[in-house]
């Protein structure tokens, strides 16, 4: 009966790999290198497609977890790839608008704080899920994804969007450090609730 019951959950799975749900993640993770490719290519013509391709790879994030839901559509694969998919959006991007000094001088920093902050969280989640431990996503840190994501779309409009509105490239500035602010306390929040299980010795 296991057995069965292993082999039926195993083509449940493989169902739901070609679900719509994990398309619209597939295709976060596709747009990634175009959108990073635009930005470096450079011209507005480049920015502006970038910034419609971020746009719609931001919107599959809520749509492709809401659907699973709604549908009964929710998988191992898509719980695994979802939040990857967000944080390579993000960390490429960042990376990306560096390197073409977008974020420059000492608002690199703000990118670090975001950064890092991904990478040690991610640390505790993959700890933590280890030990059966839930941390659930706050309302603050649904705040702080959304901040970000507004800071990172403006950050790729840029100087074409300077040109078409005064201030573009440094309200997008201003939300990048609005973003930091809010990670290094959603940061604080996840080690908080986590530190316990990860001080006790086994």
């Amino acid at each position: 009966m296991s057995d069965a019951v292993t082999k039926l959950a195993q083509k449940e799975s493989q169902r739901h790999a070609l679900s719509l749900p994990n398309m619209l993640t597939y295709g976060r993770l596709v747009a990634v290198p175009v959108v990073a490719g635009l930005i470096l290519w450079g011209g507005d013509a480049a920015r502006w497609t970038a910034l419609a391709l971020f746009i719609a790879a931001a919107i599959t994030d809520f749509f492709d977890g809401y659907l699973a839901r709604r549908w009964g559509q929710q998988s191992a694969l898509g719980r695994m790839l979802d939040p990857i998919a967000d944080k390579v959006l993000v960390a490429v991007v960042l990376l990306v608008l560096t390197t073409d000094r977008t974020i420059d001088d000492a608002h690199i920093w703000a990118a670090i704080i975001i950064l890092t902050r991904e990478v040690l969280v991610s640390g505790l989640r993959e700890f933590l899920a280890e030990l059966r431990v839930s941390v659930p996503v706050t309302k603050v840190a649904k705040w702080k994804t959304t901040v970000q994501l507004i800071a990172i779309g403006f950050l790729i409009a840029g100087p074409a969007g300077d040109k078409i509105l005064p201030y573009v490239s440094e309200f997008g500035l201003f939300c990048l450090w609005i973003a930091a602010a809010l990670t290094l306390y959603t940061g604080y929040d996840y080690f908080r609730a986590g530190i316990g299980h990860v001080m006790e010795d086994k």
